[in-house]
């Protein structure tokens, strides 16, 4: 069963290029694992500064396994960026 894991993030203002280069930069190292079944990556239109970043993963397990293959260093450039933590939750997909 697919799940999505969702992360609502808000860039530091001035530092809505910075976060977005950090996020496709994950994404690529994401994509590849394995489990995962794809990334999206969205900025609101009417705030530029929020950003909705999706992990689609075969299941839970997958994504928790594929934690530990990842480069921690990815992380520094978006933490950097970022006005206040990630907002995060597993979701199951109804339609799609």
């Amino acid at each position: 069963m697919t799940v999505a894991r969702h992360y609502l993030m808000h860039a530091r203002e001035g530092s809505e290029a910075a976060l977005e280069s950090a996020l496709r930069a994950l994404a690529a190292a994401v994509q590849p694992l394995p489990g995962c079944e794809g990334v999206e990556m969205l900025r609101d239109l009417g705030n530029e500064r929020r950003f909705v970043f999706i992990e689609r993963w075969a299941d839970v397990d997958a994504h928790k396994a594929a934690g530990p293959m990842l480069d921690k260093r990815l992380f520094e450039p978006m933490m950097a960026a970022l006005d206040g933590p990630p907002e995060g939750a597993y979701l199951d997909y109804l339609i799609g």
